[in-house]
């Protein structure tokens, strides 16, 4: 059996590059700014929207709070409509995703994490991505940090087939309007989002102020949050990964968090797991 940490830390990667993920990442890149000559307000509106859809529904509410931590519970055909938006973020099945993001917690900042700074700031935002192997998992190590997803045939399916709903949506935006909406609609707006997030396993692991004193380097970045839809209150979620509110504190704009309580408000999300606010936290609040 093979250590986890040769499999994802940086001594797996031998600067051989990911050929088809580094050439698929060129494209999008080169695509999101050609979508800038193509400016059509249309286009923009729906890639914002999609943004939303992929970023907040998909990843943070679905991908991580929900699959990766059980922070709460939804009905089956819910959580498979919060996988399928998560694969429109371009960022891989949700098995994929969630193993990930779990071996991520094990080892956070120390060997064997998948995207750790202290391997490099360019390594822990996309150079873990491009040369590690990281983006090859073993069958072997994805059953074991995956049981629950790893039964489920349709989790399993996506996990296969995760880039048909982006080649599907695609498609409806060249029909509904043109080549502005692709550009915006899909090349723009998920190279954007890939960043958002890659920012998460870099920026909010070298600035930020730290609430908890974690085994980690995890640190709290309003300007992440703000690009994440709450993803950059990341020391708080470090100090309690399962619940599923990360802005702790009032002046913490979580909009994951907002779109869980409406959920839970329509009778559509349960078992909500919360971190007590503890009383140091209130008077910082106060």
């Amino acid at each position: 059996m093979i250590p986890v940490t040769e499999i994802y830390g940086r001594k797996a990667s031998d600067g051989q590059l990911n050929t088809i993920t580094a050439v698929a990442m060129g494209v999008f890149h080169v695509l999101a700014i050609a979508a800038l000559f193509f400016i059509n307000w249309g286009a923009i509106a729906t890639a914002i929207v999609l943004w939303w859809m992929a970023g907040s529904l998909g990843i943070g509410m679905g991908y991580h709070r929900l699959l990766t931590h059980r922070g709460y519970k939804t009905p089956k055909w819910l959580e498979y409509f919060l996988t399928l938006c998560g694969t429109l973020a371009l960022e891989g099945g949700p098995i994929f995703w969630v193993a990930t993001h779990r071996i991520h917690h094990q080892h956070s900042d120390h060997e064997g994490d998948p995207h750790t700074p202290r391997e490099g700031t360019y390594w822990a935002h996309v150079g873990w991505i491009l040369t590690g192997k990281a983006m090859h998992h073993d069958t072997e190590i994805l059953a074991r940090y995956t049981p629950d997803l790893s039964k489920d045939k349709f989790h399993v399916a996506l996990t296969t087939w995760h880039w048909v709903p982006q080649v599907i949506v695609g498609l409806i935006l060249l029909a509904f309007g043109g080549i502005p909406y692709v550009l915006w609609g899909t090349f723009f707006r998920t190279t954007y989002g890939l960043h958002c997030t890659w920012l998460v396993n870099s920026a909010t692991h070298l600035w930020g102020k730290r609430r908890f004193q974690t085994r980690d380097d995890s640190r709290n970045s309003f300007w992440v949050a703000m690009m994440t839809f709450g993803e950059g209150w990341h020391n708080n979620h470090h100090a309690h990964p399962v619940s599923a509110r990360h802005g702790l504190a009032w002046y913490e704009i979580d909009i994951n968090w907002i779109g869980i309580s409406v959920l839970k408000a329509l009778g559509l999300a349960w078992d909500v797991k919360v971190a007590k606010i503890r009383e140091e936290m209130k008077e910082e609040a106060a």
